[in-house]
């Protein structure tokens, strides 16, 4: 419904069998011509304009990065990136911690009007140093549309609280506010794991298309 005129998928992952697991479920949804390749995406992004050399600017980005991973340098000098992702931000992402990297990476593969929603950890909204000159660019900049705060224990192998956050370049200089959703209360317990339901979903993307302000659960804040 969204896209009328179909899409054209691509994908990168730097672990083979969830690669693997990825081209399986293009198969099952229809999409057998996805582009799904396997590598490191800060060290080598494998879509590259050719003319250019640049990084592939794409119309939408999904991605849900390994949190707060340590080894995000490895093959990689962020001051002189041929990409350069890093550029216009005053800092660099902390060695041990490539959150941050991962959000620049997807700001920099996106077209001028396009639009992203990454998981990130809970912290990227407050840590220091770095991450909080960067944070504070990346707002200046008007990219961050909304964060959406989910419940603790959702995802396999963390139990940390996540955040949905919502990059939209379309108008990114106007925008003087950023929506806000704490969705953290809207879960079932499923065994040892939390879950969201149909409606703890719907309720978060009613709100967030339509900016809903709710007490205690949504409100657009002033940048």
């Amino acid at each position: 419904d969204m896209a009328p005129h179909g899409i054209t998928i691509y994908g990168q992952e730097n672990d083979n069998a969830t690669r693997a697991l990825a081209v399986m479920n293009m198969w099952l949804h229809n999409f057998a011509d996805a582009e799904i390749l396997q590598g490191n995406t800060m060290a080598t992004p494998l879509f590259t304009n050719e003319e250019t050399g640049e990084l592939k600017q794409f119309d939408y980005a999904v991605a849900n990065p390994p949190f707060s991973y340590k080894s995000w340098m490895n093959g990689l000098d962020p001051k002189n990136d041929v990409f350069k992702r890093f550029e216009g931000y005053d800092a660099v992402p902390p060695q041990k911690n490539g959150d941050f990297a991962f959000l620049l990476h997807i700001i920099k593969s996106l077209k001028s009007k396009g639009k992203a929603c990454i998981v990130l950890p809970l912290g990227v909204l407050f840590r220091g140093n770095a991450e909080a000159e960067i944070r504070k660019k990346i707002i200046q900049k008007g990219y961050v549309k909304a964060i959406i705060g989910l419940p603790p224990n959702l995802f396999y192998g963390t139990g940390i609280a996540a955040s949905l956050i919502i990059i939209d370049k379309e108008n990114a200089n106007k925008r003087d506010s950023i929506f806000m959703i704490d969705a953290s209360k809207g879960y079932i317990k499923d065994g040892n794991k939390n879950r969201l339901r149909e409606q703890d979903i719907h309720k978060i993307v009613d709100t967030c298309i339509n900016l809903v302000e709710t007490p205690k659960y949504s409100r657009l804040i002033p940048t």
